[in-house]
């Protein structure tokens, strides 16, 4: 893979060439990719964030469009935290909305079990697609032409998308720059693994000189992110329970992070009953919340139990 500089005003410009903006988000949310209206391409954003944040896109939006229209939404994949802005986004404006092909039948019967809502007993407001993409589709975006590729791993329907000329890919979450996403096919008896494994590999053969992940700030050191990410994966191959205990733990605290504060019986109660954690027993539901509190990543006060 070759490593190539770039500083800060470098990033800033190659942006500026691409008619793109990127909003890093905090979590609940994903981050969302702006991309400026062009005579080839109208205002598009890639990801939405999580519903709880669905306000903040919206003015986020606005902003960055100078009150001008947002005309279309791409998803890179259907999670909650990456499409829960695009029922209010469709509420604002008169806007397309294009989601991974494997998806387009259960968005427009909402089926919140396929969708993988139910199973995470995460929110998402319902919404339209209006058109699929697939691997192998080209897209334009802002000045340029995109490529769609497959990303399975984190979620088997999930597409990234990459610019030849200037090298960038928006990877959604099948990269980030220093941890490894949740392999979702995995929680439910799937194969996961060896298809994140494919992603890398893709990944390092198109040779990005910088990433635009879902979650956390663009990154121009890829080669480290894909050895780190093979480096987890290859750990969780190795034990598959860790990665299974990596999951629920970041589960739990995207939900403690949404409710913001609940007693532990509730949350126990919570991990026994959500079906992504296959039938939880009580012990092992009190044992996870446990460690939570004992690495400091959730506090109690009065039997109370919050977000550290």
């Amino acid at each position: 893979m070759t490593v190539t500089p770039i500083d800060a005003s470098a990033v800033g410009a190659l942006f500026g060439r691409l008619g793109l903006r990127v909003f890093e988000r905090g979590w609940l949310s994903s981050n969302n990719v702006l991309f400026a209206e062009s005579p080839a391409a109208p205002a598009t954003v890639v990801d939405t964030g999580y519903s709880a944040h669905a306000a903040q896109t919206v003015a986020l939006i606005e902003k960055g469009l100078a009150e001008g229209p947002l005309a279309r939404i791409v998803n890179t994949h259907l999670h909650s935290d990456h499409c829960g802005g695009n029922a209010a986004l469709q509420r604002r404006w008169a806007v397309e909305t294009l989601v991974p092909r494997a998806c387009y039948e259960a968005v427009n019967t909402w089926d919140e079990q396929q969708l993988t809502f139910s199973a995470t007993d995460q929110r998402c407001e319902p919404f339209v697609a209006d058109g699929a993409l697939s691997a192998g589709d080209a897209l334009q975006l802002g000045a340029a032409t995109w490529e769609v590729h497959a990303a399975p791993g984190h979620d088997p329907t999930a597409l990234m998308l990459f610019e030849p000329a200037s090298r960038v890919l928006i990877s959604g979450d099948a990269l980030w720059e220093r941890r490894l996403a949740i392999i979702f096919p995995e929680l439910v008896g799937e194969p996961g693994f060896g298809p994140c494994l494919d992603t890398l590999d893709a990944i390092e053969a198109l040779d990005p000189v910088l990433v635009i992940p879902g979650h956390g700030r663009p990154f121009v050191d890829v080669a480290a992110a894909l050895r780190a990410s093979r480096g987890r994966l290859q750990a969780f191959i190795r034990d598959p329970a860790k990665h299974r205990r990596h999951a629920v733990r970041a589960l739990v605290m995207f939900h403690m992070l949404e409710v913001g504060e609940c007693r532990g019986s509730e949350l126990v109660e919570w991990l026994a009953q959500t079906p992504i954690h296959g039938g939880m027993e009580i012990s092992a539901a009190t044992e996870v919340v446990e460690g939570l509190l004992e690495d400091w990543a959730l506090k109690c006060a009065d039997g109370v139990l919050r977000p550290a």
